[in-house]
């Protein structure tokens, strides 16, 4: 049974930086790509970013370009999302999921493994 967990989240002013981790348990994470799911109160959940297996590949919203990134460490079973110059619309619950294809899917209906979420909310 693989599980996921998610860490790090809390409340910051604008413009401040958080790291998010999400911690792969019961099979190695190296056999997942992993991605970062956000849901805002009375939205959608909705793509942030996404690695391949080896870390090679990363995908991202354009919304979090050049803001948030995504990294891995296969050795630790984790992944994280460095998130700066944070906005009051990047408050939501922050998710990460997991897939057995090596490949991008924007559509969490697509994912196998799911974690409990962490908030995240940005004030202004």
């Amino acid at each position: 049974q693989v599980q996921l967990v998610e860490s790090g989240g809390g409340l910051v002013q604008a413009g401040g930086s958080l790291r998010l981790s999400c911690a792969v348990s019961g099979r190695t994470s190296s056999t997942y790509f992993m991605t970062w799911f956000r849901q805002a109160p009375g939205k959608e959940r909705e793509f942030v970013t996404g690695i391949s297996r080896s870390g090679e590949n990363k995908f991202s919203a354009d919304s979090v370009k050049g803001r948030f990134t995504i990294s891995r460490d296969n050795a630790k079973n984790t992944v994280y999302l460095q998130m700066s110059s944070l906005k009051p619309e990047d408050t939501a619950v922050y998710y990460c999921a997991a897939q057995s294809a090596d490949y991008l899917q924007l559509y969490p209906e697509s994912y196998d493994y799911w974690g409990q979420g962490t908030e995240v909310t940005v004030s202004s």
